[in-house]
């Protein structure tokens, strides 16, 4: 009798654990080969932060520090979000970090590793994750933060500059808003820009708060 072959999904859905906790998704996660991008970055960037927290903070991919260091928004956007949560009112306690793409997609200009923006089916391969961690945590409410996270959430259809700020619903949460990446005000083109934009971001995590605060 002839044994009965299992057909890849071409997605980390071959990877996730038989008994799904956070701690086991992260300890699969580290060995996913569902896509290429396993092979030039340093380690799978799982996400982190309250595991039963109201609100989940999802950003496109790792950066180069995350990369480096195993941690979800520990470079120079994760400080800047860190500081506009502050200035919204939410409290770094009452989140959960993550990203659409569990690993670093980047090209050599140089020495230095610049942030490449990852394909569609890179994060339809890394959408199990994200659902996992989603099913997991249940949040009252999933910050899409960039286009990338918000149209892994809501559909390759979906377009940051129509619907910034707005409350709209996913199939994978109840609730979610969709913003700009902080990575996008760091390269604004001046100081002024700068603070313009730092300032409708904090508009935006300021509807994130009044959210939060709400029962669903």
């Amino acid at each position: 009798m002839g044994t009965t072959m299992r057909m890849s999904s071409g997605t980390a859905a071959d990877f996730l654990p038989a008994r799904q906790t956070l701690a086991s998704l992260r300890k699969a996660a580290a060995h996913c080969r569902a896509c290429d991008l396993y092979k030039q970055a340093t380690q799978t960037v799982f996400g982190e932060g309250n595991p039963h927290a109201p609100a989940m903070f999802v950003g496109e991919q790792p950066g180069d520090k995350e990369d480096r260091e195993g941690h979800p928004f520990v470079g120079p956007a994760g400080k800047l979000l860190r500081d506009a949560m502050s200035a919204a009112g939410i409290s770094a306690d009452d989140v959960y970090l993550t990203n659409a793409v569990k690993h670093f997609k980047f090209v050599w200009r140089g020495k230095r590793r610049i942030h490449a923006k990852p394909k569609r089916i890179e994060v339809r391969a890394c959408e199990p994750w994200l659902i996992a961690e989603i099913e997991q945590v249940r949040p009252q409410l999933v910050v899409a933060l960039g286009a990338t996270a918000a149209q892994a959430l809501l559909g390759p259809s979906f377009r940051l500059t129509v619907h910034r700020g707005e409350l709209v619903v996913s199939p994978y949460a109840p609730r979610v808003v969709a913003t700009v990446h902080p990575s996008s005000i760091l390269r604004a083109r001046d100081d002024d820009s700068r603070r313009v934009e730092m300032a409708a971001f904090i508009d935006d995590l300021r509807i994130v708060a009044d959210v939060m605060r709400t029962p669903a």
